[in-house]
C-alpha cells in the first residue's frame, strides 16, 4: 500500500477495535440479558435508574447520551414491562417525569451477576478495566468538546 493511505489502514484506525469491542460485548450481554428480558440499551437505561431513582427523559438522554427520538420507544418498552413509570412532571407539562417501579428495582437483583460474567470474557484485571475505562471516557469528553 502506498505510504500516503498508511493513515487510512484499518490497524491505524481507534474507531475500528473501539467499534469491533462494542459490538462483541453487546453480542455477549445478549443471552445475558435474555434471563432478565431486557436489550442492551434497556440494561443500560435500567443501570442508569437503578443509580439515579428518578429523572427526567431529557436527564436521561443527556445522561446516556441518547438521542430522545431512540430513548422514547426503549422508556415506553421498559413502562410496558413494569420496571419504570412515565407521568407528566406537574410542575413542568412539557416534561417526563420517569421513576424506578419496585419489579424494576427487584430486577437488579437478578442482574447482579451480570457484570462479573462480562469481566470474565474480557480477560482485563480490575486496574487494567479501570484504567481503559478511564482512557475512553478521556476520549469521550474530548469528542464532546469537539461538537
Amino acid at each position: 500500500m502506498d505510504g500516503k493511505y498508511e493513515a487510512l489502514r484499518l490497524r491505524n484506525q481507534l474507531c475500528f477495535p473501539l467499534y469491533l469491542c462494542s459490538k462483541e460485548l453487546t453480542r455477549r450481554y445478549q443471552p445475558l440479558l435474555d434471563g432478565i428480558n431486557l436489550t442492551y440499551t434497556q440494561y443500560v437505561v435500567m443501570m442508569y435508574f437503578w443509580e439515579m431513582r428518578r429523572a427526567s427523559a431529557k436527564e436521561v438522554s443527556r445522561a446516556l447520551l441518547i438521542d430522545p427520538s431512540t430513548l422514547t420507544p426503549v422508556l415506553k418498552k421498559l413502562e410496558q414491562k413494569g420496571f419504570l413509570s412515565r407521568e407528566r412532571d406537574p410542575s413542568d407539562e412539557r416534561s417526563l417525569a420517569i421513576a424506578l417501579t419496585e419489579a424494576g428495582a427487584a430486577l437488579q437483583d437478578q442482574a447482579l451477576d451480570i457484570p462479573q460474567r462480562i469481566g470474565g470474557c474480557v480477560g482485563l484485571t480490575e486496574e487494567e478495566a479501570r484504567t481503559l475505562g478511564a482512557l475512553i471516557g478521556k476520549v469521550l469528553i474530548n469528542i464532546e468538546k469537539e461538537m
